[in-house]
């Protein structure tokens, strides 16, 4: 029997500029309080992007512009309240912060932590994700100039 294929969650890596400095966000989950990207599974009528850029409004009162294609993906074992894990592959979508915005769902829920991708790399649990936030300032400019340099 084969194995089953990973199911697909969208994440919103939300970013800003402080002092010449790239920072991005990263929010604690709601069961054991890791950081972690604010993410969520895909939404009917809208696009992965735009579900992911929903996720970090819903999360951490996000808003912002998000890019049209992945920066990247990662993968994590998802336990469910039995205990079973599931492999999820998460896309990862850049967002460009205009302003955070109060009385959002969650607000009050999570904590919020805005942080240089290196600092970042080293606070989140998951190796895929740290590896990707490590290696995310090359990872942009190809974003943002449609190829590298």
């Amino acid at each position: 029997m084969g194995r089953r294929p990973p199911r697909l969650q969208v994440a919103a890596l939300c970013l800003r500029e402080r002092g010449g400095v790239q920072e991005l966000l990263l929010i604690t989950s709601l069961d054991t309080g890791r950081w972690v990207l604010p993410k969520g599974w895909p939404m009917r009528g809208r696009s992965l992007g735009g579900a992911a850029l929903r996720e970090a409004w819903e999360e951490a009162g996000v808003n912002g512009a998000v890019a049209h294609d992945p920066v990247g993906h990662y993968g994590y074992a998802k336990r469910s309240r039995a205990g079973l894990a599931r492999r999820v592959k998460v896309a990862v979508y850049p967002v460009q912060v205009r302003r955070m915005e109060k009385g959002y769902p969650e607000e009050g829920r999570r904590k919020l932590a805005w942080v240089t991708p290196a600092v970042a790399a080293a606070m989140v649990k998951e190796p895929e994700l740290a590896a990707l936030l490590a290696d995310l300032p090359a990872r942009l400019e190809v974003v943002n100039t449609g190829g590298p340099t």
